[in-house]
């Protein structure tokens, strides 16, 4: 996988491109910072305490959230669109799985975000990003659902959460 600068260009392309990147030594920090005297508000994902020496504010945190990202249009060929969504798994290797019928499609992946805000953002891209480079058909979002961990885990232990996921892969529905 290439690793670039986020919003750097793939090379030999003039349109912006979703580039992944190594979570951060903050990623997912627990309540208190073991060391550092310093808290997370689980609720914001911003830092308050200590700070830095001159009094500057924590970096915000990072948290991971499921996506659930929902594509439909026009009908397209059944073979073509599994190799699309197989092409943008393979481009985008979080992943987790992917169904399809000829009109319309569901990806699920977990996206690693600052917030909601960020993480939704990022996921209304993606398809958009990806539809020349994986030959995607032109369908549309029609769907967006972003929930943080902590409640995809919730959902799934109560049995009510999303469906769980088919085994990692693209499937037909």
């Amino acid at each position: 996988m290439r690793r670039a600068r986020p919003g750097a260009l793939p090379r030999g392309t003039t349109e912006r491109a979703l580039t992944s990147v190594e979570a951060g030594a903050d990623f997912d920090d627990s309540v208190l910072r073991p060391g550092t005297g310093t808290t997370t508000d689980a609720g914001t994902g911003t830092g308050t305490g200590t700070g830095a020496a001159d009094g500057t504010p924590d970096r915000p945190v990072s948290k991971l959230w499921h996506i659930t990202l929902t594509v439909s249009g026009r009908e397209a060929p059944l073979n073509e669109v599994r190799r699309a969504l197989e092409q943008l798994a393979h481009d985008h290797p979080f992943l987790l799985t992917s169904r399809y019928a000829t009109d319309h499609a569901e990806i699920r992946y977990w996206e690693e975000a600052r917030d909601l805000h960020d993480a939704a953002a990022v996921a209304l891209r993606l398809w958009g990003e990806h539809r020349q480079s994986a030959k995607l058909p032109p369908w549309e979002i029609v769907g967006l659902e972003v929930i943080d961990r902590e409640t995809y885990h919730q959902r799934v232990a109560e049995g009510y959460g999303p469906p769980p996921a088919a085994p990692v892969g693209v499937h037909p529905y």
